[in-house]
């Protein structure tokens, strides 16, 4: 058996993000880990240390140069996919911009792309977002039974961001295949997470280049025209963006999708509310991205840092949980309890600080129209196979297989 999937015996000195059971369910291991080790420690998968208070998450996210975001993924790539990325941060700067980038580099990059994601911008996308659903749903609706992650969750984000790149959202399997294969299988499998990067990263160079000789008014057209502190953006950042873009705006929020979707089959008094109560869409949809906030980032340890009597090590990964920190009792009342109308909630499941995730309102309203479209077409199921549901987990944890009967 490989270091990486021994069993854990101290979740406070190896914890492992992989872990099955943890996977399935890491608010128990949360819970110990804040009222015993609040930073945990592991030597698995690269080294890290991971923060799982909400106040700790706070102080660390803001703590720039002593710690850096150039390379936010949890796990190390491999070491040759890992001098390749050197390399080519070296000749052509952050490699997926703004999210790869540490101040000063970071701001034109984060308020070029945030103009795409405003609420006005956002709702333009909705009614495509909504035919699209209710496509979906024309094709489940008449056999009593489905995957509501496979058939419905995850078919939603890869068209949605599709259109928004000025690419044919028939093209939406593809997108779900490279993503996975970037940052679900390939977190543990250095060949895919290769493979997938540069298939991800070639398809863009050649969109980029077609665009040039073809402007529209899309995304990538409009990155092509912009300029960074008066000076064109080079190919490598537009393809960098690009990439972000897609991966970021997938599996992120197919997650949530499915992870709601999860919660109701579940739940039936939870479900039956939000048929009486249509108008608590927006509360419940803010609980449920608290409860199940799917994204964990990583930050390098550039310099010393001492964080709740823990001393962080330089040239380590540091975890900044925010799934985590959204369950703090400590903040929040109930912390272990869905509250589909909490009125206080400031929950950081898109992140805190320079880095907070561009595009939180088009994730909100790919969840809102998702969810509201799901129960007007079929607002009674449920589980038909609790044993079946599967989940995936790392930087990012959903659902990926949920079986419902209606």
């Amino acid at each position: 058996m490989s270091d990486e999937h021994r069993p854990v015996e101290d979740w406070a000195t190896d914890y492992d993000i992989f872990d099955p059971d943890y996977v399935k369910e890491p608010g128990p291991v949360w819970d110990d880990l804040r009222q015993r080790c609040p930073i945990a420690h592991t030597k698995r998968w690269g080294g890290s240390f991971m923060a799982t208070r909400y106040e700790d998450v706070q102080q660390l996210v803001r703590m720039t140069p002593e710690l850096s975001s150039r390379s936010p993924t949890i796990v190390p790539p491999s070491p040759e996919l890992r001098e390749e990325m050197i390399a080519e941060v070296k000749a052509y700067g952050s490699e997926n911009p703004p999210i790869t980038a540490d101040p000063p580099e970071h701001k034109p990059y984060k308020q070029l792309i945030l103009p795409f994601f405003t609420p006005k911008a956002t709702d333009s996308y909705r009614a495509f977002t909504e035919d699209l659903c209710n496509t979906l749903i024309d094709g489940l609706v008449d056999k009593g039974q489905c995957d509501a992650a496979a058939e419905y969750a995850q078919q939603i984000p890869p068209r949605v961001i599709a259109r928004i790149l000025g690419i044919d959202p028939a093209r939406g399997a593809e997108f779900t295949e490279w993503t996975q294969g970037v940052l679900e299988l390939g977190q543990t499998n250095p060949e895919l997470r290769t493979k997938y990067r540069r298939i991800i990263r070639d398809f863009f160079a050649e969109l980029v280049a077609h665009r040039r000789e073809n402007p529209s008014d899309d995304v990538v057209s409009t990155l092509i025209a912009a300029e960074v502190e008066g000076e064109a953006l080079s190919d490598h950042s537009i393809i960098g963006i690009c990439n972000l873009l897609l991966v970021a705006g997938i599996d992120t929020t197919w997650s949530s999708i499915g992870a709601a979707l999860w919660h109701f089959a579940g739940h039936p008094e939870d479900r039956r509310r939000m048929v009486r109560e249509p108008d608590l869409f927006p509360t419940a949809i803010e609980e449920l991205l608290r409860f199940y906030g799917p994204v964990m980032m990583g930050r390098r340890i550039l310099e010393p840092v001492t964080i709740a009597g823990t001393e962080l090590t330089p040239g380590e990964k540091l975890i900044l949980n925010f799934p985590a920190a959204n369950r703090d009792p400590e903040v929040f009342d109930r912390a272990d309890e869905v509250v589909l109308d909490r009125e206080r909630n400031r929950h950081v499941a898109f992140g805190i600080g320079i880095h907070r995730c561009a595009g939180s309102n088009l994730a909100r309203m790919e969840m809102d129209v998702a969810l509201r479209t799901w129960f007007e077409r079929i607002p009674e199921f449920e589980l038909s196979d609790p044993d079946a549901v599967t989940w995936a987990g790392g930087q990012v944890r959903g659902p990926r297989s949920i079986p419902v009967r209606y």
